[in-house]
């Protein structure tokens, strides 16, 4: 899945994401692209969850793009 992610601007804020999801029970890889401003990832979460974590984080969920 993939999901946007608004307010990563360097390698910290992109290891702060990943730290968030990988803390997600039944997400097992991630992976962030910094100026598409798009993390995906392998596993299941729902949306709410998603949210939370990413907005716990610091940074605003901006919605599922892809799968």
């Amino acid at each position: 899945m993939v999901i946007a992610v608004e307010g990563m601007h360097c390698a910290h804020c992109a290891a702060a994401v990943r730290q968030a999801l990988m803390e997600i029970e039944g997400i097992t890889s991630v992976s962030v692209d910094i100026s598409a401003r798009a993390v995906s990832f392998e596993g299941y979460a729902d949306e709410a969850r998603l949210r939370g974590a990413i907005d716990d984080a610091g940074f605003d969920f901006a919605g599922i793009i892809g799968q």
